[in-house]
């Protein structure tokens, strides 16, 4: 309905060649000793570089494991492909961010059910009150408008809040049952 319309559903997202090329380049001045692959402490450096931050040691563990045992690192191929992963989940971000920007009219930082009602007003202005109900305290939100069999509430304290952090919850728990 309106999430999968505004595109909160991630697609498969596509590198351009100049964006291949960048990722090949940070690959071969973080690889100094023209080994072929990136060490661990090379890969952290890669991903400062290209995304500015220092991955943790959770995340640089999860990317080793990852990999070819039989490879003493990642090599160029998985690299490109990891980097892609990571931009495509950014973007996803920034676009379940975007949406609930949309919603959060007075930048508050939260959503009520009010702000629901603005939101689904103007885009679906026959929508029925109850429709916009069971989006607002269904986790499913993506099929919340189809049935209401989820009765798991996005506000996960009850104050009749919605942060951005349940609302990302909600739209990736959503993405994962569709």
């Amino acid at each position: 309905m309106f999430f999968s319309q505004a595109g909160a559903r991630p697609r498969t997202w596509q590198a351009s060649p100049s964006e291949l090329k960048q990722w090949g380049k940070v690959f071969k001045a973080c690889d100094e000793d023209n080994k072929g692959y990136l060490s661990r402490e090379d890969f952290k450096v890669a991903i400062v570089m290209l995304f500015g931050y220092k991955p943790s040691k959770i995340e640089a563990d999860s990317v080793m494991s990852s990999i070819n045992p039989n490879s003493s690192g990642i090599l160029l191929e998985e690299f490109l492909n990891i980097v892609r992963k990571k931009k495509e989940a950014r973007l996803y971000w920034n676009e379940i961010r975007h949406i609930f920007t949309a919603f959060d009219r007075h930048y508050r930082g939260y959503l009520t059910l009010e702000d629901f009602e603005k939101a689904f007003r103007q885009v679906a202005p026959k929508l029925p009150e109850r429709i916009i109900l069971e989006v607002f305290r269904s986790t499913n939100l993506h099929e919340a408008s189809l049935t209401a069999i989820e009765t798991k509430e996005v506000d996960q304290d009850s104050d009749g809040l919605v942060s951005f952090k349940d609302f990302e919850y909600a739209m990736n728990y959503g993405q994962n049952e569709a």
